[in-house]
């Protein structure tokens, strides 16, 4: 079945356009609440956010949804994602709803689904509500209505948890941290959890307005970070998106670091702690070759999946692996977390930092990225990859890197974009794939 509103995370799109209404926001929650009526228990739902504008009114529309066929509703206020893939597991309850668009301007809005377990919804589970969407809901009578509340002390329980999964004997004093919390929703949390555990923390992007999320702000727009690092002289700095399951790391210079040297130095140090499932780790299909090569060197597989972290998951799952991740900074640590988290992927690097007594610099520099192109070409209707003329460019610069590099071209799973990217040892032939690429799509 082809998917209409669910994408590779949850459902998202521009707020108050299709997908993205109350009206469906009402509706999935009547289908996604259905589909989880199981047993004479009392059903219940835990609900959380970020801090966009548009959450009050897509968090209603949700609680109208699901009391409508009968579920109780809790809400958690703004969270980060595994928060509310935690407390949904912890709580016992059967479903667990993120209203977040994740590193998406404020103007967007998603809804990412959890399971009982804590997971995100299957395959199966997606094709099974939608089915429902396109059928009138069954309502409840009134007796049988759901009931809503929240409760205050879902921060503390997430701070408890998270600071639980750093070492015991380990602390933070000394450590001067800048956090950039992207506007978003660890906006109290991150900062609260580091200081607790003895940093000295400089908090950014921690005033929230509604409309100011990943605004120049978080992971996908790191300079601010990168700036305040150096002037404040600090030893780190984290930067976490607009939900909080992924994270970029800026050393003490100022430079960048992406998932893949973190999942490398995670790999390395609980290897050799004996903590290290599956012989490797898993990541996807655009993550560096030099992380393939780095952890082959070291006696490791890299299992490569398709993009999407609840791909690297599921592959996770099937291989016994405990660590996987992608590039762009989602990292799961399958030991703590059902789903990527910025936070405590934060705390084992920040962990391994004290350990070591070295500059993050040093560190975090695992291995020599190859020379790697990533470019984006928006398009409209039809998918211009079907196209001859394209066609043709793709087999040439196929042929062109055939055994120097490799070549990855997909379709973004949230927006109307193709990714084309190239990487190999020649970064001059890398720059010319992916630039006669993209041309001949935007030419088409």
């Amino acid at each position: 079945m082809t998917r209409k509103f669910f994408g590779t995370d949850g459902i998202r799109g521009r707020t108050n356009e299709l997908p993205m209404t109350a009206e469906m926001a009402q509706r999935v929650g009547q289908a996604a609440g259905a589909h989880f009526l199981r047993g004479d228990h009392r059903h219940r739902v835990v609900i959380g956010k970020d801090t966009r504008l548009s959450g009050y009114m897509m968090e209603t529309a949700l609680i109208s949804g699901f009391t409508s066929v009968g579920m109780d509703v809790v809400m958690v206020g703004p969270l980060p994602t595994p928060a509310v893939a935690m407390l949904t597991r912890s709580m016992r309850a059967d479903l667990g709803v993120m209203i977040s668009a994740s590193h998406n301007p404020y103007e967007d809005n998603g809804i990412k689904l959890f399971g009982p377990d804590g997971y995100k919804l299957s395959d199966k589970d997606e094709a099974a509500i939608e089915r429902r969407l396109e059928k009138p809901p069954k309502l409840v009578p009134a007796a049988q209505i759901g009931r809503s509340r929240k409760i205050e002390d879902a921060r503390g329980r997430y701070i408890h948890f998270a600071k639980s999964t750093f070492p015991e004997e380990l602390r933070l004093d000394g450590l001067k941290i800048v956090v950039d919390c992207a506007n978003g929703a660890a906006y109290q949390v991150a900062p609260e959890a580091l200081w607790e555990l003895g940093a000295d923390v400089v908090a950014i992007g921690v005033a929230p307005d509604g409309t100011n999320i990943n605004d120049g702000c978080g992971s996908t727009a790191p300079a601010a970070l990168q700036a305040r690092v150096v002037t404040e002289g600090a030893h780190i700095g984290i930067a976490l998106d607009g939900d909080a399951d992924r994270l970029i790391i800026v050393d003490e210079n100022g430079r960048m670091v992406d998932g893949d040297q973190l999942m490398a130095l995670i790999a390395i140090s609980w290897a050799k702690r004996g903590l290290l499932e599956g012989d490797g780790i898993v990541a996807t299909v655009m993550s560096n070759l030099g992380l393939e090569r780095f952890l082959a060197t070291n006696g490791l597989e890299l299992i490569r999946a398709p993009v999407g972290d609840r791909y690297v998951l599921e592959a996770m799952r099937e291989r016994g692996c405990n660590v996987g991740g992608e590039q762009s900074g989602h990292i799961i640590l399958s030991d703590y977390s059902t789903t990527g988290d910025g936070l405590i992927a934060a705390l084992q690097i920040l962990a391994c930092l004290v350990e070591s007594g070295r500059p993050a610099s040093e560190l975090l520099h695992q291995f020599d990225p190859l020379p790697q192109l990533l470019k984006n070409v928006r398009y409209g209707r039809g998918d211009p990859r079907d196209l001859e003329s394209v066609q043709s460019i793709i087999t040439s610069a196929e042929k062109a890197l055939e055994g120097n590099g490799r070549l990855l071209i997909r379709k973004s799973g949230t927006e109307r974009l193709i990714r084309v990217m190239a990487e190999g040892e020649d970064e001059k032939l890398v720059e010319q794939v992916v630039d006669s690429i993209c041309e001949a799509m935007k030419a088409a």
